[in-house]
């Protein structure tokens, strides 16, 4: 029945008139209904963008798309990014588009990765709570995951999300006014992130010779009109703050806005449930489970260029090149690449 949200075990009136809502939190994320993918109706896609401006996670079961209609459905929502800053040593294409990211545990040859290979010590940063390509110069808005292949039920691997918005809005009063005076900005790396998550492997990689970009930490997410606090686990430093000090307050915030009465953990259940997310207004990480090593969990992600008035931060957008961090096809030194 279109037009409904399902909310506290009853339901209520939405405001949708193509939509059927079952919010997963009381302050965001919702599995979303009745869209008519690859090519919703205008109305209905106007809809979509208003669910994700409220909810910021939107889950869609079986959406029926292949890797052609999940890139095509993806354009609607803006310009894409791609794979090509991380196209190095050798590295082969997985699919047949380059908007297409892996964020699975599968080889080029369709095998299930080692636990121990480059790529999965590589994919542990993935573990941490982050927002999508906040180490690029022009951030992301939404990313768009969907499962490709599953491993059996009960072996893990959900998505989870932490509601930034709310987050910022119950930091204590002292702390969100020295946020708003000092305008703070951070300077986000992927190198940084990657080290964090397997520190013994890329021991030897300098993350301060690894290019930076800088975003505000404290933004109006626009589709909303709400304050957002935009950090993540690649943000290295805050600029113009004593190490020590920086280090502390990035710490404090993370642990504020990851607090689980700020999250969600998403299951994925079928072949072609999608899950969109908006990276300027929540926080996600990849889930562990014993699928590691043994099962084939295969996603695959599109990534939309940020269109707001803060996309770039303060990078300059002219001449600006994305920073990857490859680790190739071999067990080898990570390379960083920028394109």
């Amino acid at each position: 029945m279109p037009g409904v949200v399902e909310k506290n075990g009853g339901a209520a009136a939405s405001g949708f008139k193509t939509l059927r809502v079952k919010e997963l939190h009381p302050t965001f994320g919702a599995e979303i209904e009745g869209v008519e993918f690859p090519n919703p109706e205008e109305e209905q896609f106007r809809e979509v963008l208003a669910a994700m401006a409220k909810y910021g996670v939107c889950v869609f079961r079986n959406t029926g798309m292949d890797d052609t209609a999940h890139v095509e459905f993806s354009r609607k929502l803006g310009e894409l990014d791609d794979i090509r800053p991380y196209m190095t040593n050798g590295r082969k294409m997985r699919y047949q588009y380059y908007e297409l990211f892996d964020a699975g545990n599968v080889d080029e040859d369709g095998n299930v990765i080692d636990p121990n290979s480059p790529k999965a010590q590589y994919q542990k940063g993935n573990a941490l709570f982050h927002v999508d390509s906040s180490f690029n110069p022009r951030r992301a808005s939404y990313s768009l995951l969907r499962a490709y292949e599953l491993p059996p039920p009960g072996h893990g691997g959900n998505t989870d999300f932490a509601d930034s918005r709310t987050a910022f809005d119950e930091l204590p009063a002292p702390l969100k006014e020295e946020l708003l005076e000092k305008d703070y900005a951070a300077a986000h790396c992927m190198a940084h992130s990657r080290k964090r998550g397997a520190p013994v492997f890329f021991a030897d990689i300098d993350v301060e010779s690894q290019p930076m970009h800088l975003h505000k930490m404290v933004q109006k997410h626009e589709a909303s009109g709400r304050m957002n606090l935009y950090i993540a686990a690649h943000a290295h430093h805050i600029e113009g703050l004593p190490r020590e000090k920086s280090d502390e307050l990035l710490q404090r915030l993370m642990e504020h806005a990851t607090q689980e009465k700020y999250r969600i953990s998403v299951p994925w259940e079928n072949v072609g449930d999608m899950i969109i997310w908006d990276n300027t207004c929540v926080m996600h990480r990849a889930g562990g489970g014993t699928f590691a090593g043994k099962y084939r969990r295969d996603l695959r992600r599109t990534t939309v260029h940020d269109a707001s008035s803060t996309a770039w931060g303060l990078n300059d957008p002219t001449g600006a090149k994305r920073p990857g961090f490859s680790l190739g096809s071999t067990n080898q030194e990570p390379q960083p690449v920028a394109t």
